[in-house]
C-alpha cells in the first residue's frame, strides 16, 4: 500500500495558480503528486505549514563551477571589468577547494527550494558532483573564441568535454557564451550539432556587447586588447547583438541569459525569427555587476515567456531563486506574485524541457515541495 504524505499550508500555488489553504496536497511517499483535494476530504495526518506550498524551483542559469569565487570580484565594474577578473581569478583555487566549494553551493540550492538547474560549465570539473546529486541538472558545456581561426581548435574541445557529461549520462548541450566571445565561424559550428537542445546564452548583459556590434566601438575593444584576442576579423552589423546571431538557431528552443539590455526591436525581432524564447532573468546578478535591471515591465508587456536564474557566487551573494523573487518584487511590486512564481516553477521547467516531470503539482510529476513566506523559501520534499 502506498503511503501518502498531505501537506496544507495558508495556500498553494500549482505552478500556474493560487489555490486557497483549505486545499490539501497529497504525494506519494517516493514524492510523487497524487491529487490536490478539499481539507475536509483530505482524512488524517495533514501536515500543516505557515507558508505557502510551491514546487521545487527551477534556477535556469547558474556557474555551478565558479562557486569558489564567491568574494573575490568588485561589485559595480560593469561587464568586461567583472569578466576581466573573473579570467584572472577562476583557476587561483586548487580543485579540492573547488569541489567543496560546488557541493556546499549545491546544498544551499536544495536546501532554498531549487529542485533543477540549467548550470553552464566550461570543463568537467561539476561532472562528478552532478553524477552524485539529487538534484536534475542540464550541463550547458560553453564553447567560446572570438577569433575566427580558433573555431575548430575551440569546438573540438568543447565537444570532448560534452562527450564526457553525455557518457554519464548526464543531460546537456554544447551553446555559445555570448555574442561579444564567439565568432560568425564558431556560431555555425555549434549551430550545426545535431541533437544539441536547448541552447543557452548570455544575451545583451552590458551596452557594451550592442556598440560593439553596431559600429565596433566600447569597452569590449579594450577587453579584447587586454588579453590579446586579435578583433580586426570582426565586422560590425549595424543593429544590436541579438539580430547577428540569432538567425544561427532560429529552429532551436533558445534560454536568453540576462536581457538586461535588450529593446523592444530586440523582442520583436526575436519573435519573428526564433522557433521558441525563454527569457531568463538574474536581477540579483545584474546589479551585482552593472547596478542596473532588464526592463521587465517591457519583457511582459510583449508577452516574453520569463524564467529565472542566480548566475554564479562570482555574481551574487548567494543561489537562491526565492531572493531573485524578492528582489524582483522589490522593484516592480505590481506584477503579481502567482505570475513570478510561474516564471520560477513551471516556465523554467519548459525551458530545460522537463516539465513533464517538474515545475508543477500535476498527477504523476515529482516537482519538489517549498514552502515559502515573506522571509524564506525551505524545502519540504
Amino acid at each position: 500500500m502506498v503511503q501518502l504524505a498531505k501537506f496544507k499550508g495558508t495556500a498553494i500555488f500549482t505552478g500556474q495558480e493560487l489555490l486557497p489553504g483549505n486545499r490539501v496536497l497529497v504525494l506519494s511517499d517516493k514524492g510523487i503528486v497524487q491529487d490536490i483535494v478539499p481539507e475536509s476530504e483530505a482524512g488524517d495526518n495533514v501536515r500543516e505549514v505557515n507558508g505557502i506550498l510551491c514546487p521545487g524551483f527551477i534556477n535556469t542559469h547558474c556557474h555551478l563551477e565558479l562557486s569558489h569565487m564567491a568574494g573575490l570580484i568588485a561589485q559595480g565594474t560593469g561587464l568586461p571589468a567583472f569578466l576581466t577578473s573573473v579570467m584572472e581569478k577562476r583557476g587561483q583555487q586548487d580543485p579540492e577547494a573547488q569541489s567543496i566549494a560546488m557541493a556546499n553551493a549545491e546544498m544551499a540550492m536544495w536546501q532554498s527550494g531549487i529542485t533543477a538547474v540549467g548550470d553552464i560549465c566550461n570543463g568537467t570539473a561539476s561532472l562528478q558532483q552532478k553524477k552524485e546529486s539529487t538534484l536534475y541538472y542540464h550541463s550547458f558545456v560553453e564553447c567560446m573564441g572570438f577569433v575566427p581561426s580558433f573555431a575548430q581548435n575551440r569546438y573540438e574541445y568543447s565537444t570532448g568535454v560534452l562527450e564526457q557529461f553525455r557518457e554519464a549520462g548526464l543531460p546537456c548541450s554544447i551553446v555559445p557564451h555570448a555574442p561579444y566571445s564567439v565568432s560568425p565561424e564558431l556560431f555555425a559550428l555549434l549551430s550545426a550539432t545535431p541533437e544539441n537542445t536547448p541552447v543557452s546564452i548570455h544575451n545583451q548583459e552590458s551596452e557594451a556587447e550592442n556598440t560593439l556590434y553596431r559600429d565596433k566601438t566600447g569597452d569590449f575593444l579594450r577587453f579584447y586588447q587586454h588579453f590579446g584576442m586579435d578583433a580586426t576579423a570582426f565586422q560590425p552589423t549595424g543593429t544590436n547583438s541579438l539580430p547577428a546571431w540569432l538567425p544561427w538557431f532560429k529552429q532551436l528552443p533558445l534560454i536568453l541569459v540576462h536581457n538586461t539590455f535588450t529593446q523592444e526591436s530586440d523582442i520583436q525581432f526575436t519573435k519573428d525569427n526564433a522557433l521558441q524564447a525563454y527569457w531568463c532573468l538574474c536581477p540579483q546578478a545584474n546589479l551585482y555587476i552593472e547596478n542596473r535591471l532588464p526592463d521587465i515591465p517591457l519583457l511582459r508587456s510583449q508577452g516574453c515567456t520569463i524564467t529565472l536564474g542566480t548566475d554564479s557566487l562570482a555574481s551574487n551573494h548567494q543561489l537562491s531563486i526565492w531572493e531573485e523573487i524578492k528582489t524582483i518584487r522589490k522593484h516592480f511590486p505590481a506584477i503579481p506574485l502567482t505570475e513570478i512564481l510561474q516564471w520560477a516553477t513551471l516556465n523554467g521547467a519548459m525551458a530545460l524541457g522537463i516539465a513533464d516531470l517538474y515545475g508543477s503539482f500535476e498527477k504523476g510529476k515529482r516537482p519538489g515541495v517549498v514552502v515559502i513566506d515573506d522571509i524564506d523559501s525551505k524545502r519540504i520534499i
